[in-house]
C-alpha cells in the first residue's frame, strides 16, 4: 500500500474549513485528522457537555444517534456520533467527568 498524502485528506481538511466559516462562534474542539479514515474528521471536546450539545444541534446530528458509555472505571462520561458535513465524515466526541452520585455501570454501553 502507498504512503497516503496529504491531498488524500481532502475531504476532512476542506470540512474543517467549512465548519470555520459557518461555526467559528462554537466553542473550539480538538480536531484529528488521520490517513488511516481520510474522509473522517474528529472533533472532541472535553469537560463541557454543553460545548459537544451545541456542535450536534449545529451539524443538524440527530439527539437519538449519540451513543453514551462510561470509561476510566466509571470516572468519565464519553458521547459520541457520527454525521456527515461538507463531504466528510464528522466524528463527534465529548468527554466530562461522571458525577459522584451518577450511578452508571462502567463499560454499560448505555445510550442516553
Amino acid at each position: 500500500m502507498n504512503a497516503r498524502t496529504l491531498a488524500d485528506l481532502a475531504a476532512p481538511l476542506t470540512a474543517l474549513v467549512a465548519l470555520d466559516a459557518r461555526f467559528s462562534h462554537l466553542p473550539a474542539p480538538n480536531v484529528d485528522l488521520c490517513p488511516v479514515y481520510p474522509d473522517r474528521l474528529c472533533l472532541s471536546l472535553h469537560d463541557d457537555l454543553g460545548a459537544f450539545e451545541a456542535w450536534r444541534e449545529a451539524l443538524n446530528i440527530d439527539p437519538a444517534a449519540v451513543v453514551h458509555r462510561v470509561q476510566g472505571n466509571g470516572g468519565t462520561r464519553v458521547l459520541k456520533v457520527h454525521g456527515r458535513f461538507a463531504g466528510a465524515d464528522i466524528e463527534l466526541t465529548g468527554f466530562t467527568p461522571a458525577l459522584a452520585e451518577e450511578p452508571v455501570e462502567a463499560g454499560s454501553g448505555a445510550v442516553s
